[in-house]
């Protein structure tokens, strides 16, 4: 078993790599942080409610021998309802596509049934290399660590899969996360680059904005919420009339639920909660625009739009 700990050298003139890896790892396993500390900016939505991510944000690494783009798909998970189906056969399609895929095993929580779930659609996909990245080393010592790495070697032997290297990180104590870059251009490619220069992701504006709406509306909401939140951007307009140096952009978008009950529970006494959401997530806009936003968010309900094929087209599944 190889793990890496340090970084190894750099041959000298090698030809320039691009290419696609993807994160995959149960809900909640760190993928999303990992995306944003290599991209370092925040590009992918990050909560600690499982099954946040919906849509493939890919964040671009750039170097100057490399471009690494990340795919980050949602978590594969046993599915219980439409758009879970959907959800599971992104990833799948993703898996196929990807030049290298990076299964996120967080240090701080014992092997499952999901991980093992998961493991055994990997051992399925025989060509693409597979690095086994251990998450979150920051929230355990190194006797823990060093059983999660044998844990993780065997269960690679026991499934027929062999980890082209096992990696531990901490995204956010920034632990190897340079290393791990290291170690996935390699398997990269020799290719030009793919994205221009300064290029961080290739989402388009509003379906990240939504992303931070919606990020800003899950926090603290009670357990039953996660899944029942859609945002949709309806529109993003620059005011008129304003001063050249100071623009302005209108946003205006509609925050989706299942139930009239759920309602109360995102705008909050006396509309609190929203109240909330809007500055938060005006502040993370702004931040990612560069520009100054006003931001006009309304609560509606959308009945069991999970469930309801015509409902996930009209929000974007």
């Amino acid at each position: 078993m190889s793990v890496r700990t340090q970084s190894s050298e750099q041959p000298a003139e090698a030809a320039h790599r691009a290419g696609f890896a993807c994160f995959v790892g149960r809900p909640n396993a760190g993928k999303s942080t990992l995306t944003n500390a290599l991209v370092g900016k925040k590009v992918a939505i990050t909560s600690n409610r499982p099954q946040t991510t919906r849509h493939t944000v890919r964040g671009i690494v750039h170097r100057p021998d490399a471009q690494l783009i990340l795919v980050d798909t949602p978590g594969l998970h046993k599915p219980r309802t439409l758009l879970g189906e959907r959800l599971n056969d992104v990833v799948r399609t993703t898996w196929a596509e990807v030049d290298v895929i990076g299964f996120c095993l967080p240090a701080n929580e014992k092997l499952g049934p999901g991980d093992r779930f998961i493991a055994k659609e990997l051992a399925g996909i025989k060509r693409t290399p597979k690095v086994a990245v251990v998450t979150k080393t920051d929230l355990v010592d190194s006797k823990a660590l060093a059983e999660q790495l044998i844990a993780i070697d065997q269960l690679g032997k026991e499934l027929g899969i062999e980890w082209a290297e096992i990696v531990p990180v901490s995204a956010v104590g920034d632990q190897q996360v340079e290393l791990l870059a290291d170690l996935l251009i390699p398997m990269l490619p020799e290719s030009p680059p793919l994205y221009p220069e300064g290029d961080l992701t290739d989402e388009p504006e509003q379906v990240m904005v939504a992303e931070l709406i919606r990020e800003a509306a899950l926090e603290g909401v009670r357990d039953e919420l996660p899944h029942s939140i859609a945002v949709v951007v309806e529109e993003m307009l620059p005011r008129e009339d304003r001063p050249a140096d100071k623009p302005l952009l209108d946003i205006h978008a509609n925050i989706y639920i299942e139930r009239p009950s759920q309602k109360g529970i995102i705008i909050g006494p006396k509309g609190k909660r929203l109240k909330d959401v809007g500055i938060k997530s005006r502040k993370q806009i702004e931040a990612l625009l560069g520009t100054a936003v006003f931001l006009d968010l309304h609560v509606k309900v959308a009945k069991d739009w999970q469930r309801d094929p015509k409902q996930l087209r009209k929000l974007g599944f």
